[in-house]
């Protein structure tokens, strides 16, 4: 049976990443590109801004993580981005841009939801991990408890109905003056 290779294009907020992974469980590449410092002058994320940063840095991005993974373009399958939810003009740089690869590599496009994309990671980060079970995500603007039945079937089992966990955090640390965490550049 043939591998899988995919190019996953990330850009629902204010990081533009791309990585290329085989079978969906190894990781060749993976590439950041984080506007932290930019957003930080801000005290939070601007999404014109962040969907300005995605244009200038995508291509470079992508180029690295095909780069690093020691492949050519022609040898992905499959070309897919994150299409929602996130910052609507973040995610059209990098649906665009998908578009416009998987249409002149002649390969096939799949978006991903940013939230089921949460869940999937875990299968990278436990390669031995099958369904069911339990899932906390904890991502910007989203807090869900999900039960995953299987590699596809999702039931929410509980959200929160105002503030996310992750922006309530935000919101605590700067009103006390605890800094962020720093993340690199291309990591």
């Amino acid at each position: 049976m043939k591998d899988i290779v995919v190019l996953g294009i990330e850009s629902s907020c204010d990081e533009t990443s791309a990585a290329v992974v085989v079978n969906g469980r190894k990781v060749l590449s993976n590439v950041i590109n984080s506007q932290i410092d930019i957003h930080t002058l801000y005290g939070g994320v601007v999404p014109e801004i962040a969907s300005r940063c995605h244009v200038e840095v995508i291509n470079q991005v992508v180029k690295e993580a095909i780069k690093q993974a020691n492949i050519k373009a022609e040898d992905i399958d499959v070309v897919c981005p994150t299409y929602g939810p996130g910052l609507v003009g973040a995610l059209l740089v990098g649906v665009s841009y998908a578009k416009g690869l998987a249409y002149t590599l002649e390969k096939p496009l799949v978006g991903v939801n940013h939230i089921e994309g949460h869940i999937a990671a875990n299968y990278i980060t436990y390669p031995e991990l099958e369904p069911p079970f339990i899932c906390l995500i904890i991502s910007g603007g989203h807090t869900h408890l999900v039960k995953i039945n299987d590699y596809t079937e999702f039931e929410i089992l509980g959200r929160t109905k105002d503030d996310a966990i992750g922006e309530a955090y935000d919101k605590v640390a700067r009103v006390i003056g605890l800094r962020i965490s720093r993340r690199s550049k291309s990591r």
